[in-house]
């Protein structure tokens, strides 16, 4: 289980309308700090009996404690674990201790000198807490629509690199964007992207009626891998590293459109835990049936 504790080296000064200001300190390090005020009597007043009540549970539910002083020595503890029978009588809390007589008159002398109105800010200036929502609201079924990782055809700017410093000549791109439905890879002359030591149709990749891209082997012998394996068709992903024969490239599509990467791209990094991405079918029927 935590453990909380706390640091405080706290200076305040307070104004109060037709008293006098109060001046006092925070400080502490742990379960227990030292409050010193100027006026400490100030606060006895019954209008602020509640706040200081709600402030002694709030303490002790924390496991701390605030020790009210004064230069001749303490005079009250707020967030006592347990206190006595008549401690409980006196303060109207089972979380405020009196530590002596001293403490006893200060309570005593507050309920006749505290301003009227209380020293402390009134909960009215608060907002209001939050209503409870009707369970018809909250667990309603929600209308889902196709999320961000089902973009529009080709979004994401899906493209092939050569890994940097590859050099195929002085003006030769690195880079290759996947325009058309089908994007050939060989030495052919009519290829769309040739790259020398490759067959003369070396693959393919396709752009489907999903708005996926596949790789497709169209070699006879030559190397064709992604991630390392040998494969015949692939469907590729943002990161997917491809060889072909003695070149590497890399398949990248920005996240956001790519649909292997669920609602949007990745949290937590690559091995972080990714939610399933529906089908875009699936989706489709989800918000017709929500119409």
């Amino acid at each position: 289980m935590a453990t909380l504790t706390v640091d405080a080296d706290l200076e305040f000064r307070l104004d109060i309308p037709g008293s006098r200001s109060v001046n006092g300190t925070l400080t502490g390090s742990g379960k227990v700090l030292e409050l010193w005020v100027s006026h400490p009597a100030l606060f006895g007043g019954r209008s602020d009996a509640g706040v200081i009540r709600g402030l002694a549970n709030g303490l002790a539910g924390k496991g701390l404690s605030i020790r009210v002083v004064t230069p001749s020595g303490p005079l009250i503890t707020l967030g006592a674990p347990r206190t006595s029978w008549l401690h409980r009588r006196v303060t109207g809390s089972r979380h405020i201790r009196i530590e002596r007589a001293a403490g006893f008159w200060s309570l005593v002398r507050g309920r006749k000198q505290a301003p009227s109105g209380g020293a402390l800010p009134s909960g009215e200036l608060a907002p209001p807490p939050t209503p409870f929502l009707p369970l018809p609201a909250v667990f309603r079924r929600a209308r889902r629509l196709v999320t961000t990782t089902h973009d529009p055809d080709r979004g994401g700017n899906p493209r092939l690199s050569l890994p940097a410093g590859a050099h195929i000549g002085v003006h030769y791109p690195t880079v290759f964007p996947l325009r058309d439905d089908v994007t050939t890879i060989g030495t052919g002359a009519d290829c769309d992207i040739r790259l020398p030591g490759l067959e003369p149709l070396h693959a393919e990749i396709r752009h489907d009626s999903e708005d996926e891209f596949v790789l497709v082997r169209r070699a006879t012998a030559g190397t064709t891998r992604v991630h390392g394996a040998q494969v015949e068709t692939a469907v590729l992903r943002t990161g997917s590293g491809i060889a072909l024969g003695p070149w590497q490239l890399s398949y990248i599509r920005d996240e956001y459109a790519d649909h292997g990467r669920p609602y949007g791209g990745r949290i937590g990094g690559e091995l972080g835990h990714q939610r399933p991405q529906p089908s875009r079918a699936r989706l489709q029927r989800q918000v017709e049936g929500d119409r």
